[in-house]
Order: structure tokens, then sequence, then C-alpha cells
């Protein structure tokens, strides 16, 4: 797997048993994870924030479409040098630096809200965020995989899920709280800057990391490793794609705005509800993974994972119910969450080190596309045929991918256990 010397784990276990917290047993692991769990926490915050401003401010569902657009171009534009930088320099100052960049960018945007700027500096100001993400996706996870063994993979990516879901249940609903108490998106772009120093503080703590760096000369093939390494581990490629336009077509989070002030007519604080009730189902669900036996055929559960996903997104665009578009989205959550887990563990698994940083910059690209890209493809989308066209019509188009899927990659419908893979 790697040239790198793992460290032996802190605590033993008989032999067979099934450890839930075996990854959260490595200090190194445990900072980080704190740290990103506060900068996710903070990043959600700011994007019920933005959405609610930029509606309040323009009306248009083109303008929640744009949030999405903004920051994924710079990810997609950036990708192989992310990745390259990722593999060639200290993994742990390009993330303390990308950490910097986004908490300024919250200042900005903290100013930007109070003075009422132009709405094109809002844009230019996530533009610059995504720049910051577009480097500290591909180093973060590259650093993160370096500070556990291989035996831990499965487990981290659980974890890794359940901190991102948690973050994502606390940071919606803080969002939709301080708008309301507040009055206005100020005060929480600063808290979002807040939560990036601490994430800083707890990343600088970490212990400095030997890794298998990459020694050819910077070439257009050493920059596209990360891709050329994809299309020859097909069921990688499989697993990405699929997560990638199932979100893609199946996201409504970009239009929840829409969804809150006009269809169900509820306010900000319901809306830091809706926003956060994907996590919580995710949360749940990983949780209950980390608990639970690992999956014996996790192809198939895969692939009815997402059309599941995609019926409760269905059903979410046909509601007229608070509650009942509350627990589709919950649902859609946990089935979204065992996608991220076998997704995160098939590609860690089986990625060499010195190439961690080019492959995670090409499954950002994937993520990124299928979820800010997804954004704005569903702004479009409602813009044009309104948001309950276009949130039933992206179910519908989720299920057709997964048929599309397990015909091009038969591969994945006989996809076993994940551990089989190491």
């Amino acid at each position: 797997m790697s040239s790198i010397k793992r460290k032996s784990t802190p605590q033993s276990h008989e032999p067979g048993q099934h450890d839930p917290f075996a990854a959260l047993r490595f200090r190194d692991y445990r900072l980080f994870t704190i740290g990103r769990l506060l900068l996710f926490t903070g990043s959600q915050m700011q994007t019920v924030a933005i959405g609610w401003e930029l509606y309040e401010r323009t009306d248009s569902a083109l303008a929640l479409g744009g949030v999405g657009l903004a920051q994924v171009l710079p990810i997609i534009a950036l990708t192989l040098i992310a990745g390259d930088l990722a593999d060639r320099r200290d993994r742990k100052i390009t993330v303390l630096s990308s950490i910097i960049l986004l908490a300024l960018c919250s200042l900005t945007l903290a100013v930007l809200s109070y003075t009422k700027g132009a709405i094109f500096l809002i844009y230019a100001c996530l533009m610059l965020s995504g720049v910051a993400r577009a480097f500290l996706k591909p180093a973060g996870d590259a650093l993160m995989w370096q500070l556990i063994p291989v035996s831990a993979f499965t487990n981290a990516a659980t974890w890794n899920s359940s901190s991102f879901q948690l973050a994502a249940v606390i940071g919606p609903a803080l969002g939709g709280f301080g708008i309301a108490l507040l009055g206005s998106a100020t005060g929480v772009y600063i808290l979002a800057a807040i939560a990036a120093f601490f994430c800083f503080c707890l990343t600088a703590a970490i212990k400095e990391q030997p890794n298998t760096r990459a020694k050819e000369p910077i070439s257009l093939q050493a920059l596209s490793a990360g891709m050329k390494f994809l299309w020859q581990n097909q069921l990688i490629l499989a697993a990405i794609t699929l997560d990638m336009f199932a979100v893609l077509f199946g996201g409504a989070i970009a239009l929840l705005p829409i969804f809150a002030k006009d269809i169900l007519r509820v306010g900000p604080v319901e809306l830091g509800y809706l926003q956060a009730a994907p996590s919580i189902g995710a949360l749940i669900m990983a949780v209950s993974l980390a608990y639970l036996p690992p999956l014996r055929k996790a192809g198939p559960a895969l692939l009815w994972s997402v059309v599941g996903f995609g019926v409760v997104t269905i059903i979410f665009g046909l509601s007229r119910w608070f509650w009942l578009s509350l627990l589709m989205l919950v649902l859609s959550g946990a089935l979204d969450s065992i996608s991220v887990v076998i997704r995160h563990t098939l590609v860690q698994i089986r990625t060499p080190d010195h190439l961690r940083g080019r492959v995670a910059a090409i499954n950002s690209v994937f993520i990124s596309a299928s979820n800010e890209l997804g954004g704005f493809e569903s702004g479009l989308a409602a813009a044009v045929f309104g948001p309950i066209a276009a949130v039933v019509g992206g179910g519908i188009g989720t299920i057709l991918v997964v048929i599309a899927v397990a015909k091009v990659w038969p591969g994945m419908v006989k996809l076993g256990a994940l551990q089989e893979l190491d």
C-alpha cells in the first residue's frame, strides 16, 4: 500500500473483535477530525447565511445556483495543480494556508453583509474560498490518511462521514438561529471565521508526518497521474461517478430557501432545520455503520441506497407538509451516507501514498461537481421549469443513473466486503 511505516494500534483488541473507535484512538487523527468538525460547522453556518441573504436581496433562484458555480469553478480549474502540490510539498503547511484564506473570506463576507456590498463582490469572495478549498481538500485528505494505519481506513471513513454530518446538523441550525437572533447574516460570517481559527490551532498541533513525495519532474503526465490511476481502477471510477451524477441530479439543497419561503411557508429557523435534516440522517447512519459489522455486499448496498435517494427526493419535491419534507431529507442523508463510506474506503485502500494528493484532487472535483455544480444545475432548472419540477425530475434522473452504472460497470453489482480489497 505504501512505503511509510505505520504506527501500531495504541490499544490491542481480541482477534476478530470489531472496534468502532479504532481510528479515534490516534491522537493526531483526533486533533485533525475535531478541527475539521469546527471548520465544517462554520462552513455550514455560512452556507445558510449566504443562501438566505442572497434570496432576500435578489428573490432569484438563479442567484442561489450561482453560489455553487462560483465555488466549484476554481476547484475544477486548479484540480491538477492542487493535487500535484499535495504530493510534492508539506501537506500540513498547505492545509494551514488554506484555512487562513477561508477565515479571511468569511471576514470579508461579514463586511460585505454589514455594508450591503455589491452582489458581484460576494460571488468574488466565494470564488476565492473555492480556491482555498481546491488546495485544502487534496492536501487535507492525503494528510489525514497518514495519521492512521491501513487497518483503520474503513473505520476512519465512517467517522469522517460522521464528523462532517455532525457539523452539517449543528451548522445549519446555528446559522438559522443566528440570522433570526441577530436579524442579519453578518454575525454568522464572523462565527465562521472564528471556527476556522480554532481549526487552524488544532491542525498546527499535529506532529510532523513523513510521506512519500512525488519524485518525477513536473509535467502534464505527472499532473494527470491521478486521472490515469482512476481510469485503471474501474470500481473506484464507478463508485465516484455514481455518487457525482446521483447528487448532481437529485440534490435539492440549493433550492431549500425557495421551498422554505414560497412552498412550505416557513422562516429562517425552519430553513436551518431543513438544511440540517440530511445530515441528521447521515449522522445516524454513519454511527450505525461504525457499530455494525462491515458491509458484506457493498456493491448492491451502494446501488440500492442511491435508488432510495432518488425516491425520497421525488417525494420531497411533491410534499407541501413541512414535517414530511423534513423526514424525506433525513432519509436522503441516511442513504447518501452509505455511498460516502463505501466510496471513501475504496479510494483510500487502493491508492498508494505518493498518489494520494492527486487522486484526492480528482475525487474532490467529482464531489464538488455533484454538490456546487449540482446547486447551479438545480437553480437553473428551477428558474426554467420551477422548483418542484426541478427536484422531481432530478430524483427520476438519479434512478436512471443507477441503472446506467449497473450496466456500464457490472462489477459493481458483484462488489463484496470492502475489507477483502485490502
